[in-house]
């Protein structure tokens, strides 16, 4: 019996010292207003349902709403001024050694362009029409026709708009060539624009980013396994594993709440390390995670969060996050 009493007690201790470490009732006090991320500036958006690697997401976007298309310099206006701390921009390389701003591996989904979008020069990439392919209707009609030329910006053009603003910038390719050539470009910014810039995307080509500009903060696509998992093996103990620190640690937000010290404690303890929790849309167990776009799931989340929250429609969700408590 006195065994047993002991074993018992000594459960109950190792309970309250988990729950002490994790628990965001013994968190900073100081309530702070969680940033947001807007995934490719404001854009038209589209159901997720079947979404492949391959998927054509112009063809099936919803009624629009608003005029502005994904990684455009307007579109990249209005997600700030909508209330958005981060863009999230997507880049390829060109054939002339520049950077476009652009979602797509290939042209002929969302412009008038045919091929490879990294086997064009820059001056053939501003020549097309990138609203050519947008459609609510399977067709019927193309509501951006005509108003994308000219439109797909270069990073520099991106970076010189809005000098003082945060940028998350997606490497498409997992190719160390362009890894170097994108952090001699953000290199070349001044010390005070480079700490405005994170980066993620393939390992190859962050980690080739990483070794030009040690100090940046980066996302290795592969390493976000590797760091959950840890996480989910450790993180009760308030340990922030290698994999975890200096990057962005994304989780859906119907996966959120069984992550060690989830809200407060989690987003202290990364900030501590030089990362952020940055919380996605839910995610069915699929691939695709879609972002925190409607007022039902932002409602979902904590009362008091201090992450980040990536969403696709910084503009319902930058005035409700704005709106009194």
């Amino acid at each position: 019996m006195r065994k047993r009493t002991v074993a018992l007690f000594g459960v109950l201790v190792a309970a309250a010292v988990i729950w002490a470490l994790n628990s965001s009732l013994l968190a900073d006090s100081t309530k702070r207003q969680p940033m947001l991320i807007a995934h490719r500036g404001l854009g038209q958006t589209f159901s997720p349902v079947g979404i492949g690697n391959d998927t054509c997401t112009a063809d099936r976007i919803y009624p629009p709403e608003h005029p502005h298309l994904e990684n455009t310099i307007e579109g990249f206006r209005a997600a700030f001024a909508a209330g958005a701390d981060i863009v999230e921009l997507d880049v390829h390389p060109t054939t002339d050694g520049d950077f476009a701003v652009f979602h797509d591996w290939t042209l002929d989904c969302r412009t008038n362009g045919k091929g490879v979008t990294r086997e064009k020069s820059l001056e053939e990439l501003k020549a097309l029409d990138i609203g050519y392919g947008y459609t609510a209707d399977g067709g019927k009609s193309f509501p951006f026709r005509g108003m994308g030329i000219g439109k797909m910006p270069s990073l520099g053009e991106v970076l010189s708009a809005f000098p003082d603003k945060r940028f998350l910038i997606n490497i498409k390719s997992d190719d160390i060539a362009e890894g170097r050539l994108l952090a001699r470009k953000i290199g070349a910014l001044s010390p005070e624009q480079q700490k405005l810039i994170m980066v993620y995307g393939g390992g190859k080509a962050i980690d080739a980013y990483k070794a030009a500009l040690p100090d940046a903060v980066v996302l290795g696509t592969d390493r976000v396994v590797p760091c959950l998992l840890r996480y989910a093996a450790l993180g009760w103990s308030g340990y922030v594993p290698e994999d975890c620190r200096k990057t962005l640690f994304m989780l859906p937000a119907n996966y959120a709440p069984f992550a060690w010290g989830f809200p407060n404690r989690l987003s202290e303890r990364l900030e501590a390390n030089g990362s952020t929790l940055v919380i996605l849309g839910d995610n069915d167990g699929s691939k695709y995670s879609t972002g925190v776009d409607d007022i039902a799931t932002f409602n979902k989340l904590p009362a008091r969060f201090d992450g980040a929250i990536w969403t696709n429609r910084v503009d319902r969700i930058g005035p409700a996050l704005a709106a009194p408590q």
